[in-house]
C-alpha cells in the first residue's frame, strides 16, 4: 500500500506553478484548501528549467514549491522531468534526437522526443533522478517518486539499430537460432551476419504501420522498443532508489496503450498508475476494463488514478464537457476497481500551447464559483470522509480474462485474415457481456496463476507462448472452465505456425480441430443455431468477422453453423476435459449470445452478480479485512432503483442504512458497505 504517509485517498493532480507568478502561487494555495486537494505532481515537464546547459542545475524554484506546498497541507508526487529534452541538448548532442517510422530524423520539439537507446538522453535523465533523489530524499513532503511521463514512441535510429542486434543477440544468442525462428528462408532473408540486420520500418519490411513482410523481426522490434523505453525508466529508478529505498516509485501508464507490453513494466513498477480519458461517448464497461487491467498488471494491487479531466479534454476529435455529476462518477468508478488516488490532470489551467483548452480545477477565471470546482470540492469533502475504509480492497473475481500485449501486436501485424479483426474489441466483447451481467471480472496476464479463479476466457489466444496451454490443462483438469474462440492457437512466440492443426497446443484441451478459417465480409453474416436448449443459450444467434470451420474431436457440439458451405458444422463446442470443461467459440458472436453464454457458465459455478442492478447501472465489488464494499454507479441521465436483496447495507457516504432497494440517482454513486443479512 502506498498510502501510509498520507492514509487516505490521495486527491489532487498535476500543478505547474513554473508557468505562473508568485500572486496566482498564493491564490492556489487558498483554492487547493477549499477543494481538498492535498497531492500535487510537480516537475512533470521542467527539465529545461531545471537544468539550462549541461553543468548548471536550478533547483530552488522547486524548493519553494514543495515548501510552499506541505506548509499548506498539500504533499507531492514529486516527477523527474524527464518527459522531454531541453533545446540545448538537441542542438549540442543530436544522437538524442529519434528517427520516425518513415526515417527522418527528427528536429527540437513536441515531447517524448528522445531516443531510448541515446547515450545523451540516458546520461543525463539517469543523472537528473539522482540530483533530484539526493535533494529531496529528507522532503517530508513527498510521497512517491513519478518518472518521466507516458512513456511511448518508437525510434528507428543508428542507435536503436545497433541496440537491436545486441538485444537480439542476447535473445537468440546465434544467428541460426535467428533464422529458424524469423523463418528467413522466405524470400531470401537469410542473415549472414548481424550487420545484415536493420530496423523494421517504411524503409525495409514495413508499410502502413502495422503491415509487414516478416512477423518476426517486426514482433521483436515491438518488443525491443518496449524493452529500451522499461531500460530508461528503471535507469531512473534505480537512481531514485539509490537515495530514496523507501519512497515508491512509478511512472504513468496509458491503459490499452498499444505500444508496450505493460505487464512487463509493472513488474519494475512499485505501484501502476494511469491516465484515464475516455470520451462522452466511451462505452462504461470499456472504461472498467480498462480500471481492471491496470488493477491486474500487479496480480490485483491497488492503482493510482493519476490522471483524468476534471472536465473536458483538448486532444480528441470532439471534447465534450462531463455533465454535472459525471466527473464524480467516473472517479469512484476508477475507486471502485481498484485506484486509492483521484487525481486530474490538471490543477490549474494553462494559459498557452496545445493544453490550453485541457480542462482543470481552475478554470481560466481563476476563482472557485465555477461547476467544475464546486464538484470538485464537494468530491474533496467526501474522500476526506471516507478516511482510509477503502484503501488496499482488493477484487474477489472468480472470473478472469486474459489480456497479452504480445498476442496482440502478433494479430496486428498478421498478413489476414480479416482487416476487421481487431484483438481489444473482441476481449471487450466478452468483458462487457459479464459485465453487463454484473459478474465481477479480473484482466489477467498470460503468466497469472489461474488457480484462484473458476472460469478464465481468452479471447483470440492466436500466440500460445511456452507452458500457457499446459497450465490451462491442469487449470481445466482440476475443475475450471477455459473459454477461447476462433483464430486461437494458431502460432507460436516467434509467430511461427504451430503445425499439425488449429488450435495447435490447445487442441488436446478444446477436442477440437480447426480445418478452415473463413473471413465475412462486413456486410455478411452466419448463424451459430444452437442444437437444443443449454442453460440460457437456445434458439439461432448471428456471428461474423471470422469463422473456424472446425471438427470436434470429442468435444460435444453445442451449436453449429446456419449457412454457407459448412452449414451443419460446429460452431459451439464444450470438452469435459478431467473435472472441468473447455469451450470454443468458433466466430465473434452478437451481444446476446456471450450473454447468455457467460450467465450460462456462471450458473454451473454458482458465480452470483454482484448485485442485479438494471442496465446502465454498474455495481463492483472490493474487499477489505473479510469486509465487502460494494459500490453502485448509475451512468444514465434517469434515477434508478437498485434491489438489495436479504443483506442490510449502509451507505458510507450519507451514513444511512439501506435495505431491500437503493435509489441511485442520475450519475448518481452509492457505495455499500454489507453490515448483516436478515
Amino acid at each position: 500500500m502506498i498510502n501510509t504517509k498520507l492514509p487516505k485517498l490521495w486527491y489532487g493532480g498535476d500543478y505547474n506553478p513554473e508557468q505562473w507568478d508568485e500572486e496566482i502561487w498564493k491564490e492556489d494555495d487558498r483554492l487547493f484548501k477549499l477543494a481538498g486537494i492535498d497531492v500535487a505532481t510537480v516537475n512533470v515537464f521542467s527539465w529545461a528549467l531545471n537544468q539550462p546547459n549541461e553543468d548548471t542545475y536550478h533547483f530552488a524554484w522547486l524548493d519553494e514549491t514543495i515548501d510552499r506546498l506541505y506548509r499548506n497541507g498539500v504533499y507531492v508526487c514529486l516527477a523527474t522531468s524527464t518527459g522531454a529534452h531541453p533545446a540545448w541538448m538537441a542542438r549540442k548532442y543530436p544522437d538524442i534526437l529519434r528517427v520516425d517510422y518513415e526515417g527522418r530524423k527528427r528536429k527540437f520539439g513536441g515531447r517524448h522526443n528522445s531516443c531510448p537507446n541515446s547515450p545523451t538522453y540516458r546520461k543525463y535523465a539517469k543523472r537528473m533522478a539522482g540530483r533530484l533523489a539526493e535533494r529531496y530524499k529528507d522532503h517530508p513532503a513527498v510521497l512517491i517518486w513519478h518518472v518521466s511521463n507516458e512513456y511511448g514512441g518508437y525510434c528507428y535510429c543508428d542507435n536503436c539499430a545497433a541496440a537491436f542486434r545486441a538485444w537480439l543477440r542476447e535473445q537468440y544468442g546465434s544467428l541460426d537460432a535467428l533464422n529458424k525462428a524469423w523463418n528467413t528462408r522466405f524470400w531470401s532473408h537469410h542473415f549472414y551476419d548481424w550487420e545484415d540486420i536493420v530496423v523494421p520500418n517504411a524503409l525495409s519490411e514495413e508499410w502502413g504501420g502495422s503491415r509487414t513482410n516478416f512477423q518476426g523481426i517486426s514482433l521483436d522490434y515491438r518488443r525491443f522498443q518496449s524493452d529500451s523505453l522499461l531500460e530508461c525508466y528503471k535507469l531512473e529508478r534505480d537512481e531514485l532508489k539509490r537515495f530514496t529505498p523507501d519512497i515508491p516509485v512509478t511512472t504513468n501508464l496509458m491503459g490499452f496503450y498499444p505500444e508496450l507490453d505493460y505487464f512487463k513494466w509493472a513488474k519494475e513498477m512499485d505501484v501502476v498508475s494511469w491516465d484515464n480519458y475516455p470520451s462522452l461517448e466511451t462505452p462504461f464497461s470499456q472504461t472498467a476494463m480498462t480500471h481492471a487491467l491496470m488493477r491486474g498488471l500487479k496480480n490485483g494491487q491497488p492503482f493510482m488514478l493519476m490522471e483524468q479531466t476534471p472536465s473536458v479534454q483538448n486532444w480528441q476529435p470532439y471534447n465534450s464537457a462531463k455533465r454535472p455529476g459525471v466527473m464524480r462518477l467516473w472517479s469512484y468508478q476508477a475507486v471502485a476497481h481498484g485506484a486509492d488516488t483521484v487525481m486530474f490532470f490538471q490543477l490549474r489551467r494553462s494559459i498557452g500551447a496545445c493544453e490550453k483548452y485541457h480542462g482543470a480545477v481552475i478554470e481560466h477565471v481563476g476563482h472557485e464559483h465555477t461547476r467544475v470546482f464546486r464538484e470538485c470540492a464537494e468530491l474533496g469533502k467526501e474522500l476526506q470522509l471516507l478516511g482510509d475504509r477503502l484503501l488496499d480492497a482488493r477484487s474477489d473475481a472468480k472470473v478472469a480474462i486474459i489480456f497479452d500485449w504480445e498476442n496482440r501486436w502478433g494479430i496486428e501485424l498478421s498478413s489476414g485474415p480479416s482487416v476487421a479483426l481487431n484483438y481489444v474489441e473482441e476481449v471487450h466483447k466478452y468483458y462487457d457481456a459479464l459485465h453487463r451481467l454484473h459478474i465481477q471480472t479480473d484482466m489477467i496476464g498470460v503468466e497469472e496463476h489461474l488457480e484462484r479463479y473458476e472460469v478464465v476466457i481468452a479471447p483470440v489466444m492466436y500466440m500460445v507462448k511456452p507452458g500457457f496451454a499446459e497450465r490451462v490443462e491442469v487449470f481445466v483438469s482440476r475443475g475450471g472452465t477455459f473459454v477461447t474462440t476462433f483464430f486461437s492457437g494458431i502460432v507460436n512466440e516467434h509467430d511461427l505456425v504451430t503445425l499439425g492443426g488449429y488450435p495447435g497446443k490447445l487442441r488436446k484441451v478444446t477436442g477440437i480441430w480447426a480445418e478452415e478459417i473463413d473471413a465475412l465480409f462486413p456486410d455478411r453474416h452466419n448463424q451459430m443455431v444452437m442444437r437444443s436448449p443449454r442453460g440460457h443459450l437456445e434458439g439461432s444467434y448471428n456471428c461474423g468477422i471470422l469463422c473456424d470451420v472446425i471438427h470436434a474431436e470429442g468435444a460435444e457440439v453445442v451449436a453449429e453453423y446456419g449457412s454457407d458451405y459448412y452449414r451443419g458444422m460446429p460452431s459451439l463446442t464444450v470438452n469435459r476435459f478431467g473435472k472441468g470443461k473447455a469451450w470454443y467459440v468458433a466466430s465473434s458472436p452478437e451481444a446476446r449470445f456471450l450473454q447468455d453464454l457467460m450467465r450460462t457458465i456462471c450458473d454451473e459455478h454458482g458465480i452470483e452478480a454482484v448485485l442485479n442492478a438494471p442496465c446502465g447501472v454498474e455495481t463492483v465489488r472490493r474487499v477489505k479485512d473479510g469486509q465487502e464494499v460494494t459500490f453502485v454507479l448509475n451512468h444514465t441521465a434517469e434515477s434508478a432503483a437498485v434491489p438489495l436483496g436479504d443483506a442490510v447495507y449502509i451507505d458510507l457516504l450519507t451514513g444511512r442504512e439501506q435495505q431491500v432497494t437503493c435509489e441511485v440517482p442520475a450519475h448518481g454513486v452509492r457505495i455499500l458497505q454489507k453490515l448483516s443479512v436478515h
